[in-house]
């Protein structure tokens, strides 16, 4: 029995110590363990495999995936940071550029400022179109100019007094309706995302005037389309008192864990550490610096369990990565199974294929 907890533990958990990390290699193939069944099935896998919607902001998306390796979680990875659409600043032509900004610069900076729009409403433009069109193109203008104030104090230096618009902000970037753009989408609001991008900085005379066109891209030929800002993944930790601790060293041992891991309970006049939420830890190993508790907590990590989270440069790109994930995992259980289900309402209902 005990050689069977101690290879359960070895297929299932990596494990931190005060000076290492034990099994940390996948060792679960076919063989390697008597009495274990490792063969690869197709009905198992989907039967074990899930995804887990935990929170989803206007901008963050975090959930788990269960059931699966590290190569998959890195692919669920790779997809959402080269793979997903999204619209992005093309091309800029200069009619006017008298700031200090050269206009190769100019027109870097506007392409890496991220556009709310739903890359689901237009197509790709084909390869050596010149000229958009209202189904490939989002038409944005940029005309400026800094004048001084005639009202400022003489005595003042501050160039918020001194002048206007002397500072170009993504704000100032318009939506120019290409074609019946106005009729396709009425109630749209194309904008960027953010207001508050600093584009450059005038003084009294000079100017920017340019034309922008926005396209749909992926990552893998451009980063400026990738949707996301962040997009990372690790295991799920596991936290496990091996005896009872109380009263002072519960209170040591809450110091250090992160906020939330372990709470103290009040239990026939002690008080009584548990571990309330270890998915919020981040593993410093703070424990083993004290000797009292070092052998009374094993710290490990579920070797199936993956935490994702995405930060998305737009909110309009929350959708749409759900999507993307829900018809990997149609792609990965390739046959209509009820486990299916189960997927496609955890990613919010969304639709299995592509």
């Amino acid at each position: 029995m005990a050689a069977r907890r101690s290879a359960d533990e070895m297929r299932d958990r990596v494990v931190l110590g005060e000076f290492g990390v034990r099994n940390v290699h996948t060792t679960d193939f076919p063989g390697n363990y008597p009495g274990y069944d490792d063969a690869w099935d197709q009905r198992r896998f989907e039967e074990a495999f899930r995804v887990d919607v935990i929170r989803e902001e206007e901008d963050t998306l975090e959930f788990d995936m269960v059931g699966i390796d590290a190569a998959i979680a890195n692919a669920f990875r790779r997809i959402l940071l080269a793979e997903v659409p999204t619209m992005a600043v093309e091309k800029v032509f200069v009619y006017n550029n008298t700031s200090i900004v050269q206009d190769e610069i100019l027109a870097h900076r506007l392409g890496l400022i991220p556009i709310r729009a739903d890359p689901r409403l237009f197509e790709y433009r084909n390869q050596g179109d010149q000229e958009g069109t209202e189904i490939d193109t989002l038409q944005f203008q940029l005309k400026i100019k800094c004048k001084r104030n005639p009202q400022a104090a003489k005595e003042s230096s501050d160039p918020d007094e001194l002048y206007f618009n002397h500072k170009v902000y993504s704000k100032h970037m318009t939506w120019v309706p290409l074609g019946n753009q106005t009729d396709l989408f009425p109630d749209a609001d194309f904008r960027p995302v953010h207001d508050d991008i600093l584009i450059a900085l005038l003084r009294p005379g000079q100017e920017i005037d340019v034309l922008m066109h926005c396209v749909k891209g992926i990552g893998k030929d451009h980063a400026k389309f990738s949707p996301v800002a962040t997009a990372s993944y690790r295991l799920l930790p596991d936290i496990t008192l091996l005896q009872p601790i109380e009263d002072e060293a519960a209170e040591t041992l809450q110091k250090c864990f992160s906020p939330g891991v372990i709470e103290i309970q009040n239990i026939n006049g002690k008080r009584v550490a548990r571990v309330a939420n270890a998915r919020l830890d981040t593993f410093s190993r703070e424990v083993f610096r004290h000797e009292g508790l070092k052998n009374l907590v094993r710290l490990a990590r579920v070797r199936n369990h993956y935490i994702c989270k995405c930060v998305f440069q737009s909110p309009d790109m929350v959708c749409v990565n759900k999507q993307r994930l829900a018809s990997t995992c149609g792609w990965l259980c390739a046959s209509p199974r009820p486990q299916h289900l189960y997927i496609q309402n955890a990613v919010g209902n969304c639709l299995l294929w592509d």
